[in-house]
């Protein structure tokens, strides 16, 4: 939900209280860093008094500002023990103090933070009083999920524009049981392949990815007041087109598994930037691509809509042969055409492996290895 101060003096008090959450969010966590102190409640006894004197919060936004802190510290151990955050980059963030920016997001409760759903307005704990009667505008599905709003919401600023992102509670309907699995292999040249040979091209949001990538560099080296007025207009458009492309082809495959009482097959990609290896002109692409956040959509529109999703070890699905199960790594002879070296079949490479993933879903689910409800994963 997009916030629309009603002056700039609401606008400049929505400002002033996040640089001041984050100021006091860094000095919070040097403590945490400096003690050892990772858990709530000692933190919050180590600090509460000192940051309420020394940043002018009020008790409640204090509370927000440790909970954060340790949020961050959690969800960097969390990193560290599934495997997605290794080596370098791990010593490397271990070595310091969870940092925040000044306008990093601020999380708030209905303590300070109050819906008025019928008027579209909040009212908001700020460092100059509350300001009641700020408005706020969304779509009308935005709004219909709204009245399902729990726990705490996020304020977020971006390019001097706020943001609210909300916590919608909605109920799970019921999972099925699957008659069978759409396999779907996830990818840069093709950003999804099913088993039933739908194909996903991913050539159009390259394209655009290079186009940018050349407007980009052309308006660095430009370097002119205006070329920098153009970058910044310019620097969040590739991740809105992306992440529209992800929503579209969850969409999609949603709609394809639940129409034929399907569940959904995805390999567990955490961790993939970390395990793959790419060429120099490859990295871009690799680094760039949305492989998280397009798996996470799919994952949370299977579930509003009650279709079984599962999933399952990548290894070997590029090089084990869908028919015959025979796996070489010379199967591959191509990026486009897998050719299997024992029973000869030659099939697109992207369906060979959703096949093998949608062949791997169903065993596990046969096995009864995983439990029934909504999400697995194995």
């Amino acid at each position: 939900m997009k916030l629309k101060p009603a002056s700039a003096h609401d606008a400049d008090a929505l400002v002033a209280t996040l640089r001041a959450c984050n100021r006091a969010a860094n000095w919070v966590s040097k403590v945490a860093f400096g003690k050892g102190l990772k858990r709530r409640n000692e933190l919050q006894e180590e600090t509460y008094y000192d940051v309420k004197a020394t940043y002018d919060l009020a008790a409640q936004p204090t509370v927000r500002v440790v909970r954060k802190v340790v949020d961050a510290y959690a969800a960097l151990a969390g990193l560290e023990k599934s495997g997605q955050l290794v080596g370098k980059p791990l010593s490397k963030a271990k070595a310091k103090p969870v940092e925040f920016r000044e306008d990093a997001a601020q999380p708030y409760d209905d303590r300070i933070l109050t819906w008025n759903l019928d008027q579209r307005t909040v009212s908001i704990w700020t460092l100059a009083g509350r300001i009641k009667g700020v408005p706020f505008v969304c779509s009308e599905q935005a709004m219909k999920l709204l009245a399902s709003r729990k726990g705490e919401s996020d304020l977020v600023m971006r390019d001097g524009e706020f943001f609210l992102i909300a916590t919608i509670d909605l109920p799970e309907p019921e999972t099925y049981e699957p008659e069978g699995w759409l396999g779907v292999d996830l990818g840069i040249v093709n950003i999804a392949t099913t088993s039933d040979g739908q194909i996903k091209s991913g050539r159009r949001i390259n394209r655009y990815r290079r186009r940018m990538r050349r407007l980009t560099a052309k308006l660095q080296r430009k370097g002119t007041k205006s070329a920098k007025r153009r970058l910044k207009a310019i620097r969040r458009r590739e991740a809105r087109f992306a992440t529209d492309t992800n929503h579209v082809v969850s969409k999609q495959l949603v709609n394809a598994a639940e129409r034929t009482s399907r569940g959904i097959a995805l390999e567990d990609l955490k961790g993939i930037r970390q395990r793959v290896t790419a060429k120099k002109e490859q990295r871009y692409r690799l680094h760039s691509w949305a492989f998280a956040q397009l798996g996470g959509f799919v994952e949370y529109k299977a579930k509003r809509a009650g279709v079984p999703i599962v999933f399952v070890d990548p290894r070997n699905t590029s090089r084990m042969c869908s028919e015959c199960k025979h796996t070489d790594r010379s199967n591959r002879v191509s990026q486009a055409w897998f050719a299997c070296r024992s029973c000869g079949v030659v099939v697109n490479a992207d369906r060979n492996g959703s096949r093998n993933i949608a062949h791997r879903a169903d065993a596990v689910w046969q096995r009864g290895a995983v439990n029934r409800p909504s999400t697995v994963k194995v």
